[in-house]
This record gives C-alpha cells, structure tokens and sequence, in this order.
C-alpha cells in the first residue's frame, strides 16, 4: 500500500468505520474541547446518546459529554482537560458525569488530543464506557471490607471490656457483701444513710457491667422461651443515661399478661437497640430534643406479640422508605452509620418468623413495629430468684468456700461464719479437690472460673470420687452465662448465682442446699 493510500483511506475501510461508530457498545465521541465553555461536536455515536439519555434521533451536536455543566465535580474536569493538554492523552480516566436527567454516572474514558491549529480549539477523540454498575460492586466491596475491619475492632473492644466486666464484678461483690454485712448492724443514722447508699450504687454499678457483658460477649445462638416486655426494659436501660442527658424522654405502654415469644433474646436485644439509636439520631438531628414511646400488644387473632417503638423526629422522606433496608443504604454520615443496622434487623426478625415494618409521615415522626409469632415450650434456666430476705442459720454446717478473690473469699467466709456455717476456704479448684477428699462437707461454694481447675472440671472430678457432694454445689460466676456453661449448669441441676449477688441470695442458697431441701427447677 502506497503513503498516499495510507493517507487516504479506501470507501471500504470508511464503509466499515462508519458500521463500527454506529454499533460499538461504547460511547464514541470526536469533536473539540476548550478549556472553558462549550465544545462543538463532530460526530456522537447511538451508545453514547444513550448512556446520557438522549433520544436516539437528536442531532450529534446536542451530545457534548465534556462541557461544563456535565461535570458532578468541576474540579475534575479542570483535571481531566489539564492532563489531556500535557500529556496528549489519558487510558481508564474515571470522571463522575451527569445525563440529561441529571443522574450521576460514573465513566471510564480513553482519549486521545489532537494538536490544536493557529487559533482553534483542540479537537479529541474519545471513547467512553459507563462503569457505573461495576463502581457499585467495587463500593459494595469496600462497604464489605470496611465492616469486616470494624467488626473486627469491636470484637476486640469486646474481648477488652468483657475482661475489665470480669474483672469489676469481684470487686463489685466484695462491696455488696461488706454493706449487707455492715447495713445488719447497729449504725447511727449517718452510717446507715451512708451504707443505704452504698448498696444502691454497687447494685447500679453491677447492673451496668452485666449490660456490657451482655452485648460484648461471643454469642452463639441460642433461643429460648422469652419475656419481650423485659428485653425491652433491660435494653431501655442501656440507654438511660444517653437518653437523660440528651433530653430524650421515653414513655411505655407495655401490655401485662404478654406471651412469650420463643427467640434468642441477645438478638432481639439487638434489634431493640438499633430501633432505639436510630430513633434518638433522628429526634436529635432534628430539635435537640425527643419523646420516644414503646407499645407492645398481643394480636390475638393471628398470636403474635407486637412491639412499636415511635418517635416524634422528622419522620422518613418518602423517596427514601422504599430502600430503608436495603443493605449499605444509609442518610447519616460515614462516622455515625454504616447502612447496615436495620438490614441486620430485618434479617433477625425474620429468622425468627416474624416482620419488622415501618410507618412514617415526613414531618410527623415514623414508627417502627416488631412483630413475633407468641411461643410455647420449656424456659431457659435462670439464676436462683431472689427471695424476701428472713434469718438465715447454718446450724454448724461445714462448707467449702472455692474463691481465688483474697477480700471477696474473706467477705463471704466472715458472713457465713455469720450465719452459723463453719468455713474452711481453698484459692483454686485443685486445692478445693483435696480438702473434699480429706473431709466431709455439707456445701461447697465454687466459682466456675479458677486458676488449675475450674469449676465445671471441680464438679466432674467430685462426681467421680464424692457422688453426694457433686449435688450440693452452688456456682457463681463473674459473668455472663455462655451456652456451653448453661447447658452444663442444667445437666448439673445446681444452683448458680451470679456476681455480684445479694448476700441474702447465697445465705438462702446455701442455707436450702446444706439441708437438702434445695430442689432443680
């Protein structure tokens, strides 16, 4: 082929070219491009037109995808058009572009710059590829990431604030024990003002570490026969504190008489807890200020148990409610929500049969129903219920005290002692192994969690060697009850108390347990 046939091309190959700009699944585009202003458009194949959303028979000179107003960011075109005029050229250049309806899409474009003549205005070629919808992937997967990184962080801020709970709670029934001790005694008005405060405090303070462990801890699935009604209580209790000093109020109409529904109560509590946030963000953002009300009622017709909890914050746009569970799909900011909440919410209420809707009026608030099938079957095993506290006497029974807390072992040892027990004490499971076998005991008290061997390998071992001993042991545990330690608890049928418990609680156990009228529930 000659230079001059180079230089012109034949009608074949210009047949051919004029096929390829009309079919390409691309958007191609020649015209110019001036620094400011508008640019004129020699040629806008049918691809392009559509990804900006014109007509199929609008004229190529209406289709100039550079100009200025295109542009979601003008800093970007500045960009874009300073780095075509140094370089010539750019490859997978990415801009945020607008169509006709003002939609934003996100664009790949190669481009290519002619040297402009004496005067004139460059002239480019380009071709443009529409990758919005692999730019929703890709943000989905760093939406993904992001979360994983931030799970990550709270199940180590979990890890961390489960062990300080821990450890808070030994400390916390040292006090417990020391004030019902002290509060039985003979004290001037001041000391028992003062003990009375005490006692109401460490109880306010061990409510607030069993709150943490709750939701800090590694929780496998487990579902039981559940009071919703006290789930949303304890849950509001959570909340108490931001809730006060925030001028959030909070208002229940709770139905007696509720049933139960069968269901994992750490999920629900969960779900309880986004409701609650979401609601104050929304009051607050608002007006500073908010009244937060929860209903529950039985539908007897269908026998399920409904939860409203409604708000009087700015209520929920309409264009928004459509997507409002929909996964990574948020209106608060990066710092403060991650689009997730309620998608998990949903999700938690559906797994267990049930619905979680919304009503909403922009304007007029919005309400948030949680609506769960009412349950029958067997509850879960609770901790020895608190009894009204009489005289408790141990008549001499001999008990062992299994602590490895030096003050609170010494605590509980003098208030047994107290009570007509006598005590003998060992620091770890191994030690407490070897005194059961060198004496006869009518109690042993034992906390589950002990250096060398803790309690549940305690009560195997006592099993096999002392039959009769292994049914007269109260646990106590610093905190939460895993699954695998109710299931044992159970099997075991022994009483457990949780730290930091009431004196009266243990003296009425141990007491029960020593006389052998303790009976597993």
């Amino acid at each position: 082929m000659s230079l001059s046939a180079a230089r012109h091309p034949s009608a074949e190959l210009c047949s051919a070219l004029a096929g390829l700009f009309e079919t390409a699944h691309e958007g191609i585009y020649l015209g110019t491009l001036p620094y400011h202003g508008e640019g004129a458009t020699l040629g806008a194949n049918p691809h392009l037109k559509l990804m900006f959303g014109f007509p199929p028979e609008v004229d190529d000179h209406e289709v100039r995808p550079f100009d200025e107003e295109r542009f979601v960011d003008p800093q970007a075109r500045r960009g874009f058009v300073e780095r075509l005029l140094r370089d010539g050229a750019v490859t997978d250049f990415l801009l945020r572009l607008r169509r006709i309806d003002d939609k934003p899409i996100w664009v790949e474009v190669n481009a290519h710059l002619a040297a402009p003549g004496h005067g004139e205005p460059a002239r480019i070629g380009a071709l443009l590829r529409d990758v919005s919808e692999r730019r929703k992937v890709e943000d989905q997967g760093r939406g993904q990431y992001h979360e994983l990184m931030q799970y990550e962080k709270l199940a180590a801020l979990g890890q961390t604030v489960s062990g300080v709970a821990h450890e808070l709670n030994n400390p916390l029934a040292t006090i417990l024990t020391w004030s019902e001790r002290l509060a039985g005694r003979s004290l001037d008005a001041l000391a028992g003002r003062g003990i009375s405060i005490i006692l109401g405090e460490s109880e306010r303070a061990a409510k607030i570490v069993r709150n943490l462990l709750t939701f800090s801890r590694k929780h496998h699935t487990t579902r039981g026969m559940v009071d919703l009604n006290q789930l949303v209580r304890e849950t509001l209790s959570l909340r108490a504190y931001d809730q006060r000093v925030s001028n959030i109020n909070t208002m229940d109409a709770l139905a007696t008489g509720l049933p139960q529904v069968f269901a994992d109560a750490h999920q629900l509590k969960q779900v309880l807890l986004n409701l609650l946030i979401n609601a104050e963000q929304a009051m607050l953002s608002t007006s500073g200020r908010g009244t937060l009300i929860l209903r529950s009622w039985h539908e007897a017709a269908d026998d399920c148990v409904v939860l409203e909890i409604n708000d009087d914050g700015p209520g929920i746009p309409d264009d928004v409610r459509p997507r409002i569970f929909d996964p990574f799909f948020t209106t608060k900011s990066a710092e403060t929500g991650t689009g997730l909440g309620l998608t998990v919410a949903g999700r938690i209420v559906e797994d267990h049969g049930g619905q979680l809707r919304m009503e909403s009026t922009p304007g007029h608030g919005a309400s948030f129903f949680v609506r769960l099938p009412a349950g029958t079957g067997r509850a879960r095993p609770k901790p020895s219920s608190v009894a009204p506290v009489r005289p408790v006497v141990g008549r001499g029974a001999a008990v062992l005290l299994v602590e490895n807390e030096p003050a609170l072992a010494e605590a509980v040892s003098d208030a047994l002692t107290d009570a007509g027990f006598l005590v003998d004490r060992a620091a770890d499971g191994r030690t407490a192994l070897e005194r059961a076998g060198s004496r006869t005991y009518d109690l042993v008290v034992c906390d589950l969690k002990m250096p060398r061997l803790d309690g549940q390998a305690f009560h195997r071992a006592v099993a096999d060697t002392i039959p009769g001993l292994s049914r007269r042991i109260v646990f106590v545990t610093s905190g939460v009850v895993a699954a695998d330690t109710e299931a044992f608890l159970e099997e075991s049928g022994c009483p457990w108390l949780r730290k930091p418990y009431r004196l009266a609680d243990l003296l009425r156990v141990a007491r029960e347990v020593s006389s052998g009228r303790f009976t597993a529930s």
